[in-house]
């Protein structure tokens, strides 16, 4: 019997066998999986929030900026405002070269001896980078350390026999956004590996006798709810910017978030249409102040005004200032202005300011004050 013949009376069992024979799949539409499309809520489309949005904004024009925390309780459009960055990010200039190195690099004088392999290609004007879109790499909380270092490819161990080792989350995140949902929940261990990354623009993995070293410079971008607990000093010292973000207070705005969510949610593909034309216009704007920040410079009474903030407020991390200037920078370029003024100084100062205060670290400093004038005071008493 050919899988073609259907008998004339037939069960229902017969006719599903036929029903389900390999000609019959074939002419089918493919079903559909359940994979989402990627399709995040427009980022101009969020109803109030500017501190948050304007800090999201400033460290895409700047990654040295160092990042972005947001906090504050549920439910307020943390995670909603930074996946929505996906929407508006630029394309980014990304090395073909092992050594990481970009054409710019190669004015060195030195870029002979220091990238030898990269320079013989860029003096045969062959390409050695290519532009790719920032990406924003998210780390799920239930991350292994595996996962977000890299390690032994099992799946090629068990079926190959060879061993070989995988990037991890972190180095995917290079030239990228890291994002961290609920920081202040991740493991110690994982906490200590992207402080080490952060820190150090690399991090190597060993494995038996496989070490591998990966480039991972990347902007970090985390949010949390501080009712669920409070996050180490280590990894707080390394964000840039801090929001402290909290629901919105006018009655107006809180009706305008409903009926913008509510139209997302029931044609996305529309909703996302609106807003179309205001996020490529924004695209180019955030384009053209990348470029512009190349030339932006501080004025004078900016730079006097910033360090004596930071004097004023007892701040011993040098993080403080430098943070708060290239925030300022930033802040310029999307004016579209060349020099950042006391007017940038005080829209970024809190942002950058803020997390770095310690009460701890001030009481400290004076107990240790106390304790050298007394012991000053005793050698003056005994000498006399």
């Amino acid at each position: 019997m050919t899988e073609d013949y259907v008998p004339k009376k037939t069960s229902l069992l017969l006719q599903l066998l036929h029903d389900v024979g390999a000609d019959r799949i074939l002419e089918l539409k493919s079903p559909d999986l359940g994979l989402a499309e990627h399709r995040p809520y427009p980022f101009l489309a969020i109803v109030g929030q500017l501190e948050m949005r304007t800090a999201l904004l400033l460290s895409v024009i700047n990654p040295a900026i160092g990042g972005v925390l947001l906090i504050g309780p549920r439910g307020i459009a943390k995670t909603t405002a930074v996946r929505s960055l996906t929407g508006i990010l630029p394309d980014v200039e990304v090395s073909d070269c092992e050594e990481g190195v970009l054409p710019e690099d190669m004015k060195n004088p030195d870029a002979e001896f220091l990238y030898p392999d990269c320079y013989e290609k860029f003096k045969n004007n062959e390409p050695i980078s290519h532009y790719e879109p920032v990406k924003l790499v998210e780390l799920p909380l239930n991350a292994r350390l595996e996962d977000v270092v890299g390690g032994i490819n099992e799946r090629v161990a068990v079926q190959r026999h060879s061993i070989r080792l995988e990037r991890g989350i972190l180095a995917r995140a290079d030239n990228n956004i890291l994002y961290i949902d609920e920081v202040n929940l991740l493991d110690d261990q994982i906490v200590d590996a992207i402080l080490d990354a952060a820190a150090q623009g690399s991090y190597t993995v060993r494995r038996g006798a496989m070490v591998g070293t990966y480039r991972s410079r990347f902007v970090l971008v985390g949010s949390m709810n501080p009712e669920e607990g409070r996050l180490r000093p280590q990894i707080l010292d390394r964000f840039g910017l801090r929001v402290n973000v909290r629901g919105l207070d006018s009655i107006e705005e809180r009706l305008e978030v409903y009926k913008r969510v509510r139209a997302y949610r029931a044609n996305p593909t529309q909703f996302i249409k609106l807003w179309e034309e205001m996020t490529q216009d924004m695209l180019v704007e955030l384009v053209m102040a990348r470029e512009l920040l190349k030339e932006v410079t501080l004025d004078d009474q900016a730079t006097l005004l910033g360090l004596k903030l930071v004097q004023a407020l007892k701040i011993d991390s040098a993080r403080a200032e430098y943070t708060m200037f290239e925030a300022a920078r930033a802040h310029a370029a999307a004016d579209g202005r060349k020099i950042a003024t006391t007017d940038d100084i005080r829209v970024v100062a809190p942002l950058a300011l803020r997390q770095r205060r310690s009460e701890f670290m001030a009481t400290f400093v004076e107990m240790q004050e106390a304790e050298d004038k007394q012991i000053l005071q005793l050698l003056d008493n005994l000498s006399g």
